[in-house]
């Protein structure tokens, strides 16, 4: 028993250090300003998520904040993020072991013109397809928890109206390269967008289809 509480507390601390890694990486990469934006990963039966208002650079081993899929919290002291409903919905409706958000600023512009991000590149189908605009409700309310699993049906990413994104994927790794594609996508459309006497070239369906087909299949398999 205490060998597996061991293994248990190695777990946790690992996936910690990733969970901070990432966060502080919103910040770099422009993805978020101070401590707007939030990370989660799911170690068992404890979901890890980041402090409220706690500067990410700032965040120590001993600040693990960790809670069960009901929110109340299991590990640490300080208060969970304020967007806690927002990751506890993802991974009660799905397989998750990772949930992104964050304000990036070309991905909040798309979600204020339209309702789905046109389908300007093959790697829309990392996503399962065009994302959708969730509709606007306060930030940290159950209805914004509500609304957003509507925009991720058979998605693993959406935008959030006048807000910001969410993504989600298997490992942390992966749901933040989908966050990070997805506020790409949203810069291309809006360049393409604005040059005169051009409508961006969208593709099909099937053009999609095909390219998520091929794109499970992407990256070295390690034996």
């Amino acid at each position: 028993m205490t060998e597996q509480r061991g293994r248990e507390r190695d777990a946790i601390g690992q996936a910690w250090r990733e969970l901070v890694d990432a966060a502080c990486r919103t910040v770099k990469d422009g993805l978020v300003v101070g401590t707007s934006g939030n990370v989660s990963v799911r170690v068992g039966d404890t979901i890890l998520v980041t402090p409220s208002g706690v500067p990410y650079d700032r965040l120590r081993p001993e600040d693990v904040v960790g809670v069960d899929i009901e929110g109340r919290r299991t590990i640490g002291e300080l208060s969970p993020t304020s967007e806690l409903p927002m990751h506890l919905a993802i991974y009660r409706a799905t397989d998750a072991g990772a949930v992104v958000h964050t304000h990036a600023v070309h991905a909040t512009a798309v979600s204020m013109l339209v309702r789905e991000l046109p389908a300007v590149h093959y790697m829309t189908g990392v996503l399962g397809g065009p994302p959708r605009v969730a509709p606007y409700a306060l930030y940290g309310t159950e209805e914004l928890a509500e609304n957003m699993l509507r925009a991720l049906r058979d998605r693993t990413g959406c935008l959030l109206q006048n807000h910001g994104t969410v993504t989600y994927g298997d490992t942390l790794s992966q749901a933040y390269d989908r966050t990070a594609q997805l506020e790409w996508m949203c810069h291309l459309w809006l360049t393409s967008s604005k040059v005169p006497g051009h409508t961006p070239t969208l593709l099909s369906p099937a053009q999609l289809r095909e390219a998520e087909q091929k794109l499970r299949g992407y990256g070295q398999k390690r034996d």
